[in-house]
């Protein structure tokens, strides 16, 4: 089990699973909700993750047709995000999880619309759009 919570700990989850690799996506909308260069996602089947705490301040925004992202309404810690093409998946922020993972990242996602004044220098394959999840 895994377990996560925003900045002011009023939103916990658990995961009751092993994750999946980290994706890096530097989508434009990534970056906007994370204020960084990219946003770190694992994905999680919605049976595997339990809210724990916060439903009453867990907020949603769609950022796009069929995407939404949630957040606490509190901190404005990003938790996951959830695609109605993807049903049954959703996208937890890496940087929320408490425990040592044992997963790393894997790939690069949206390299083409990546942010200026950041430079992927690892070897992770890079992909110049989007990519499938599991």
């Amino acid at each position: 089990m895994i377990t996560g919570s925003c900045l002011c700990g009023g939103v916990k989850f658990k995961i009751n699973a092993a994750l999946e690799p980290i994706q890096v996506c530097h989508c434009s909308q990534c970056r906007k909700a994370q204020g960084g260069p990219f946003a770190t996602n694992t994905p999680v089947l919605t049976s595997n993750f339990e809210l724990t705490d916060g439903l009453d301040i867990l907020t949603e925004y769609e950022s796009s047709p069929g995407k939404k992202r949630f957040f606490c309404s509190r901190c404005g810690s990003p938790i996951y995000s959830a695609r109605s093409s993807l049903p049954g998946v959703i996208r937890i922020r890496a940087g929320l999880l408490d425990e040592p993972l044992t997963v790393r990242p894997s790939v690069h996602a949206y390299v083409a619309s990546k942010s200026s004044w950041w430079d992927i220098q690892d070897g992770l394959p890079k992909h110049p759009e989007g990519i499938v999840v599991p």
